[in-house]
């Protein structure tokens, strides 16, 4: 039995390789068929990804919840037909106006908070099960529907006369690049995502992941941090903990009623259920919360294996 049969593994993304080439990586160098990721990343862009093993990958959908945090750069001056440096070139090429600190400031405060984006034409995002990118390359025309995001911080600095570093936290389903070609856009000049790392999703830092060269040649060799057993995993809701006989309910699909539940639940949120040791063993649905009374009626939506009895 491997020590990474269940769970959660930090990669370091290199650029070049896809999300899915990693993912392939992954199974090759642990024995595992049932691996994927909660979170693509561009080929180019560098960082964190999270690989979801064995029953874990039952949390995938639920993962993809947790908020992001990305640095890179912008290039001014052009854009580009896929909004990074992958495509080619739209237009001219566009001086590029001063950027001092109070332009800075206020596309900050542009880019701040709840926002709309239209993903970018060349996107993994599917229309009736293509992607954005496939209509794109074969000269179809793509519609592009706004999809509102929220980010929650954003640092803007000038890197050079025609360049910015960014760092931001956002929920998922941003589109860096967007954001790179609409910043580009309101200075009059156009741009493109020069480059991209992800350094954290939720409570898990890229400092933290494997590299894919320890991956592939010295698997035996994967640190500690780069692990997060399901015990240990973190999900962006909140939990609760069942004794052996409401676990055992709660595994034949019955609704149980929690004791002495702290935090707050809305009827129809995810909860995440944990045995009274801690590991996690499904998903529920909040379907009464009482604050009051500290009790909270949860419906199971999965359960990830087999539950001992009571």
């Amino acid at each position: 039995m491997t020590p990474f049969e269940h769970g959660f593994l930090l990669v370091d993304k290199p650029s070049g390789p896809t999300s899915h080439d990693i993912v392939q990586t992954a199974r090759r160098a642990l024995h595992e068929r049932r691996i994927g990721h909660t979170g693509t990343l561009d080929p180019a862009a560098t960082g964190l990804l999270l690989l979801c093993i064995g029953r874990a990958t039952r949390l995938q959908q639920f993962m993809l919840g947790w908020e992001k945090t990305y640095e890179g750069e912008i290039a001014l001056g052009y854009a580009t037909t896929t909004y990074d440096t992958e495509g080619e070139m739209v237009g001219k090429a566009r001086p590029v106006p001063p950027i001092d600190p109070d332009v800075l400031a206020s596309l900050v405060t542009r880019f701040s908070g709840t926002i709309e984006q239209l993903p970018p034409s060349y996107s993994a995002k599917k229309l009736a099960g293509r992607k954005l990118y496939e209509l794109a390359r074969a000269g179809e025309e793509v519609p592009r529907e706004p999809k509102t995001v929220t980010i929650h911080e954003m640092e803007l600095r000038a890197a050079a006369a025609d360049r910015l570093w960014f760092s931001m936290t956002c929920s998922s389903g941003t589109y860096v690049r967007s954001l790179a070609h609409d910043i580009g856009e309101i200075l009059g000049c156009g741009g493109h995502l020069a480059s991209l790392r992800r350094m954290r999703i939720g409570p898990w830092l890229a400092a933290q992941a494997v590299s894919t060269e320890v991956l592939v040649e010295r698997p035996d060799e994967i640190p500690a941090a780069a692990w997060v057993s399901l015990r240990d995993a973190r999900l962006p809701f909140g939990e609760v903990r069942l004794n052996p006989t409401a676990l055992s309910h709660f595994a034949h699909g019955q609704e149980v009623l929690v004791r002495e539940v702290d935090g707050a639940f809305t009827p129809g949120s995810q909860v995440a259920v944990r045995d009274r040791d801690g590991e996690l063993v499904g998903i529920g649905t909040a379907v009464t919360h009482l604050p009051r009374a500290r009790t909270l009626s949860v419906t199971p939506r999965m359960v990830l294996g087999e539950v001992e009895k009571a």
